[in-house]
C-alpha cells in the first residue's frame, strides 16, 4: 500500500482571495479584517485551538494564563483606545475587559524601593516626586514629549505609503530628535537622577533589551500609553480574547482549519500562489499573511527556495531574535489577602540595572529580575474563594535551553523553578512554597512545542534604534521581497506583543486589500503593496 504522504490532495474547488497561515492574534486579526470586507479568507493553524500564546491552560481547579500581562491601548469604554477600536468597532467584536488596578508594583531591594505606581500621568509623576523630590518639572517636561512621540506613531499608523517626513518634522519634532537614539542616551539630556529612572524603566521587560540599546521611541509611546490609558485583561483570559475571534471569522463566512500544519508557501513568477500542507493538500490563493517568523518563511516554507531572494536572507540574517520565556504558574491554597499580595503586576529584583539582567537571560538559572502576576487582583473570580493565581516570568535568551540534554531537562526546570519561588517568595515577603495546590513550569521548549515559535521565542526581533517600528516603517516597502506574501504577528513590523501583533494584523490585511483592489480592476500587481496601516 502507498504512503499516504505520497498522495497530493489538490483542493481544486478550494480557491482563495487570501490564506493565513497561523491563528497567532495578528493572524486573527488580519483574517477578521478581510473577512469583513467580504473577502474569501482561510486560515491554517498547525495546532488544535486558536491564539498561539494568547491562550490558557487548566490544571485541577485553576484556569492560567499563559503569557498575557496586560494589554495596553485598550482605554475606557467612554475613551477607546486604538487596539479597542479596532476590536469593537472595526471587527464588531464584544470582549469583557477589566482594568488592571495599577501601573506596577516596584520592588527593588537594592535601592531601597516598595512602593506602588498608579495610572495616570500626574498621579505617576506626583508617586515618583514624594520619592525624589524636585524632579516633577522635568518628568512633566518628559511626559510632554512621550506624548507627542505616541501621536507620531498613531499618525505612522494611519498614513498609506511612506510617511511625510516634512511634516514629521514639523507636527512631531521631538519623535524625529530621538528616534535614532536608545533610552539611556535621551534620558541623559533630561537629566534625570537614577532613582527616578529605577522607577520608570520597569516597561523595559515587555521589550526585553536593556534600556542601553532599547530605542527610546518604542519606550516613549509604551510608558505614555499604559500610562494615559491604563491597562486591561480579558475577564476570560486571553483564551477568551482568541476564541471570540474564531468565532465570530466563522460568522462572517471564513473558513478555518486546525490541526493543519503548512509546509511550503508556494511561489511562482515571483509572487506566492498558495500553499502545501504536511498531509500535501494544496490551497490556491494570489495572497499569503504568514503570522509566522521570516527566518522559518524564507529559511525553510518558501517553495522552491530558489524563489527566496538573497536580500531577504540577508534581512533576516542581519535581525537578532528576541527573547523567549520561563514561567512558573502557581495555584495557591490561600487569598491574595491571606498572603499579603497587594498588587497585581509586581517587578521585583536587587535593581533596575537591564544590562545585567539582560545578560542573565543566557544562563540556565533563577532570574534576579521577575515579572510577577498576582491574577486575582485585576479579576478576583478568576479562581475559586480563598485561593490566588500567581504566575512569574523571566526571560530567556533565544537558544539558551538548546543545550540541555533531554535526560537533564525535567530535573533541571523543577530546580530553576524552586529557585525562582524561592526568589519571589522573599521579594513578596510572603512562603509560597507552602501554599502551592497546582504548579506547572514552561521553558522556551515547551512555547516551541504548543505553538510553533521559532525556538520557542516570543519577542520577535528586538528593537535596537536600527530596527525598531520607526525604522521598519520606512523601509516596509523595500522588504517586501515576494509579491502577495505579507507578515503578521510579533515579527512583523509594530513588533512583538499583544496589541502590535493585534494591530500588525490589520495592517497586513491593509495591504492585502488595497493590492486585491487593483488585482480585481485589471491593474498591475507590483511590489508597492502599500505603507503602514
Amino acid at each position: 500500500m502507498a504512503r499516504a504522504e505520497n498522495k497530493t490532495l489538490i483542493h481544486a474547488d478550494d480557491i482563495y482571495d487570501v490564506i493565513v497561515v497561523g491563528s497567532g492574534l495578528g493572524g486573527l486579526a488580519a483574517a477578521l479584517k478581510l473577512a469583513r470586507e467580504g473577502v474569501r479568507v482561510l486560515l491554517l493553524e498547525k495546532h488544535n485551538l486558536p491564539g498561539g500564546f494568547a491562550t490558557s491552560f487548566v490544571r485541577g481547579r485553576f484556569e492560567f494564563e499563559v503569557s498575557l500581562h496586560e494589554l495596553s491601548d485598550i482605554g475606557p469604554p467612554d475613551k477607546k483606545g486604538a487596539v479597542r477600536r479596532f476590536l469593537e468597532d472595526e471587527l464588531q467584536l464584544n470582549i469583557d475587559f477589566l482594568p488592571v488596578p495599577e501601573a506596577y508594583h516596584l520592588i527593588l531591594e537594592n535601592e531601597g524601593l516598595n512602593l506602588s505606581l498608579p495610572f495616570g500621568v500626574d498621579n505617576f509623576i506626583e508617586t515618583i516626586a514624594r520619592q525624589v523630590p524636585g524632579c516633577s518639572d522635568i518628568l512633566s517636561n518628559f511626559m510632554a514629549d512621550c506624548r507627542q512621540i505616541a501621536r507620531a506613531l498613531s499618525y505612522l499608523g494611519t498614513v498609506k505609503g511612506p510617511p511625510d517626513l516634512d511634516l514629521l518634522k514639523s507636527e512631531y519634532p521631538e519623535f524625529v530628535a530621538t528616534a535614532g537614539y536608545t533610552v539611556d542616551q535621551i534620558l541623559e539630556r533630561y537629566n534625570l537622577p537614577a532613582k527616578v529612572r529605577q522607577m520608570i524603566y520597569p516597561y523595559w521587560c515587555y521589550i526585553g533589551i536593556p534600556t542601553s540599546r532599547l530605542s527610546f521611541t518604542i519606550f516613549a509611546v509604551m510608558l505614555y500609553s499604559y500610562l494615559s490609558k491604563g491597562a486591561y485583561i480579558p475577564r476570560l483570559t486571553s483564551h477568551g480574547l482568541s476564541t471570540a475571534m474564531d468565532k465570530r471569522l466563522r460568522e462572517l463566512g471564513a473558513k478555518i482549519l486546525f490541526n493543519t500544519q503548512v509546509d511550503k508557501i508556494l511561489v511562482d513568477g515571483g509572487r506566492v500562489v498558495g500553499v502545501e500542507s504536511a498531509q500535501g493538500e494544496k490551497f490556491k490563493a494570489p495572497f499569503v499573511i504568514a503570522n509566522l517568523s521570516p527566518h522559518l518563511v524564507y529559511g525553510k516554507l518558501i517553495s522552491p527556495q530558489s524563489a527566496v531572494p538573497a536580500e531577504a536572507l540577508k534581512n533576516t540574517s542581519a535581525r537578532r531574535l528576541g527573547t523567549s520565556a520561563f514561567v512558573v504558574y502557581l495555584g495557591l491554597d490561600r487569598s491574595p489577602v491571606e498572603l499579603g499580595l497587594t498588587s497585581y503586576s509586581y517587578f521585583i529584583g536587587p535593581s533596575m540595572n537591564t544590562d545585567k539582567a539582560y545578560a542573565g537571560f543566557f544562563n540556565i538559572e533563577p532570574q534576579d529580575m521577575q515579572a510577577v502576576i498576582c491574577l486575582n487582583k485585576a479579576n478576583p473570580q478568576c479562581s475559586p474563594p480563598g485561593t490566588t493565581i500567581l504566575s512569574s516570568t523571566t526571560l530567556v535568551g533565544p537558544g539558551t535551553w538548546d543545550q540541555v540534554a533531554p535526560a537533564d531537562y525535567y530535573t533541571l526546570k523543577s530546580e530553576i523553578a524552586a529557585g525562582v519561588i524561592d526568589k519571589m517568595s522573599h521579594y513578596l515577603g510572603v512562603s509560597l512554597s507552602q501554599h502551592i495546590e497546582e504548579i506547572e513550569i514552561a521553558t522556551p521548549e515547551t512555547f516551541a512545542r504548543y505553538t510553533g515559535a521559532y525556538r520557542g521565542v516570543m519577542y520577535g526581533y528586538e528593537q535596537d534604534p536600527w530596527d525598531s517600528v520607526m525604522a521598519r516603517s520606512i523601509h516596509a516597502q523595500n522588504e517586501r521581497f515576494i509579491k502577495g506574501l505579507e507578515f503578521a504577528g510579533g515579527f512583523a513590523t509594530m513588533g512583538h506583543g499583544y496589541a502590535p501583533s493585534l494591530i500588525s494584523g490589520r495592517m497586513a490585511a491593509s495591504a492585502v486589500l488595497r493590492q486585491l483592489k487593483k488585482l480585481h480592476s485589471g491593474e498591475t500587481v507590483d511590489r508597492d503593496q502599500g505603507g503602514v496601516q
